[in-house]
């Protein structure tokens, strides 16, 4: 801990290195958080249904424990030589439906080249069946803002939800919104 105090405290010749050192600290900070405000500004949208699985944790806040209708596909749906294995890095192309819910399409090894209307949603590979994929995408905790009706435990067990998700162009992805789907 001296020799730290001892250095930082030296001649003048080092205070540059010191200045370098904190700004490349600064400059980090400033680029995670512009590139999660960078993705929902320049963000394709996509809509994903999903139903909420654990709506409150007390050691970490109020959130919403997310499980979407793609979390879920079919293994007809993956298209590479070799099988599917846990934690395997994927990318799933999604194609906007006519009700504007995003549904899986393809689940890929490697990037895939959408078409008009489609997008791709980077996750990892969580469990392999006999006959579909488990997949997860980091999307899957949403923190419940102040004064949301998400907030009270009975709404959302009940009613499904509609996420916007914004995909940035470099394949980040970020919750836009969350909001519930009511049966008139």
């Amino acid at each position: 801990m001296t020799d730290l105090l001892t250095w930082c405290s030296a001649p003048a010749r080092r205070r540059p290195l010191m200045r370098l050192l904190v700004a490349a600290q600064v400059l980090y900070v400033l680029g995670v958080a512009g590139a999660g405000y960078a993705t929902a500004a320049f963000g394709q949208r996509i809509v994903l249904t999903t139903e909420p699985i654990d709506p409150r944790e007390l050691l970490t806040g109020d959130f919403v424990r997310l499980r979407y209708n793609i979390s879920a596909a079919p293994l007809r749906l993956w298209h590479d030589a070799a099988p599917p294995r846990r934690r395997q890095g994927v990318f799933v192309l999604l194609a906007t439906g006519p009700d504007s819910v995003s549904t899986a399409v393809g689940v890929y090894a490697t990037a895939p080249h959408p078409g008009a209307s489609q997008a791709v949603l980077r996750g990892w590979v969580t469990d392999v069946y006999r006959n579909s994929l488990g997949l997860r995408f980091n999307l899957e905790r949403y923190y419940v803002p102040d004064g949301s009706p998400l907030r009270q435990e009975k709404v959302g067990r009940t009613h499904p939800l509609r996420v916007r998700v914004s995909i940035a162009p470099w394949g980040q992805a970020r919750i836009a919104g969350v909001e519930e789907v009511r049966a008139n």
